[in-house]
């Protein structure tokens, strides 16, 4: 490194169109759940395009071994906090993504849930507040809850059960919309709303207990698939590298579009026939087990993304047999490894 880049840490060198070498003001970028399977990937998206990023994490359900690649790169930090408590930080702009996504995860200890996404919104706003900063919230799908809309349009307010097991995650969620949208109207803050409909690929976590790893882990080792429910309920597939293109779009695109906006894959397919592409791809010698379906799970979801293409030009574009295939070998060789 040259004398001039050690003196100033925060620029990047870029050679415009004529050749000459240019410096660019590099953004301070702060991934709260950084360690975890979403996290980890748009931290290492961001670091390649040239931003210094600050990873906070509690290890909660994110691994070390997800950013370990990372850690001796000048432009990341790793911060063991938990975002139930205040911090003071001066970033840039902040993804907010800290939150256990999958049932058994959220589940297991409701309120802290709970209190994550709440305070979670809270003390990272108020960082946003205090530096000025753009801050994008990672909500998600569930906000529907089991819609009776399908598609399931952002102007769709949901059919959700308050009271249900899954209610720490989706109303938390909810919460956190609402308070994104209070402290942009009293505080003129700079926000930005994910919608984040079904999300695998690699560095899911193998006890994550959502249907793709779950299939995909039983598969490898020729044990039982379990469908909950007959298997006729549908999901929309997301491969990881289409939902951080989708997010850093976000981010990036002008400050008068807010969201929330749909960030999915629209193919739909049942669990059924996922779980029986799974076996065939694998070439798996297990058998398919069905079990009661659990309270409040949606029976369709899918997402409309007319939103998504005409305000960030997105829309993905990895098909299910394809990222299925890398997130296969993902696990594969975190199996032969352990």
């Amino acid at each position: 490194m040259g004398a001039q880049e050690s003196q100033i840490r925060f620029l990047w060198k870029q050679k415009n169109k004529n050749g000459n070498t240019m410096l660019n003001l590099q953004k301070k970028i702060l991934v709260t759940g950084g360690a975890g399977f979403i996290g980890s990937h748009l931290c290492g998206k961001l670091l390649e395009k040239g931003h210094e990023v600050i990873c906070l994490d509690n290890f909660f359900t994110g691994s070390k071994k997800n950013i370990i690649n990372y850690l001796e790169n000048p432009y990341f930090e790793l911060i063991r906090h938990d975002v139930q408590k205040p911090l003071l930080l001066e970033v840039d702009e902040i993804y907010n993504l800290a939150c256990p996504a999958s049932p058994p995860h959220y589940q297991f200890d409701p309120v802290a849930t709970t209190r994550t996404s709440v305070l979670g919104a809270i003390n990272m706003l108020d960082i946003a507040k205090k530096c000025k900063a753009k801050i994008l919230q990672a909500s998600t799908s569930e906000i529907y809850g089991d819609p009776k809309i399908h598609p399931q349009p952002e102007a769709y307010n949901g059919n959700v059960n308050t009271t249900g097991p899954r209610a720490c995650y989706d109303e938390g969620k909810r919460c956190a919309e609402t308070l994104f949208f209070d402290y942009k109207r009293q505080f003129d803050l700079k926000i930005k709303i994910a919608r984040i409909f079904n999300t695998y690929g690699p560095n899911m976590h193998i006890n994550d207990g959502r249907v793709v790893s779950n299939f995909i882990v039983q598969a490898l080792k020729n044990e039982d698939l379990t469908i909950y429910g007959d298997g006729k309920q549908t999901r929309s597939f997301q491969y990881i590298d289409d939902l951080i293109e989708g997010m850093i779009l976000l981010m990036n695109s002008p400050d008068g579009f807010v969201g929330p906006v749909n960030i999915g894959n629209p193919n739909e397919f049942t669990i059924l026939e996922l779980a029986e592409k799974i076996i065939n791809l694998i070439g798996s010698k297990s058998k398919i087990i069905f079990k009661s379906l659990p309270q409040d799970d949606p029976l369709q979801r899918k997402p409309l993304i007319d939103l998504a293409k005409k305000e960030l030009n997105w829309e993905p574009k990895i098909q299910l047999e394809d990222g299925l295939l890398k997130t296969i070998q993902y696990f594969k060789d975190k199996l032969n490894n352990e």
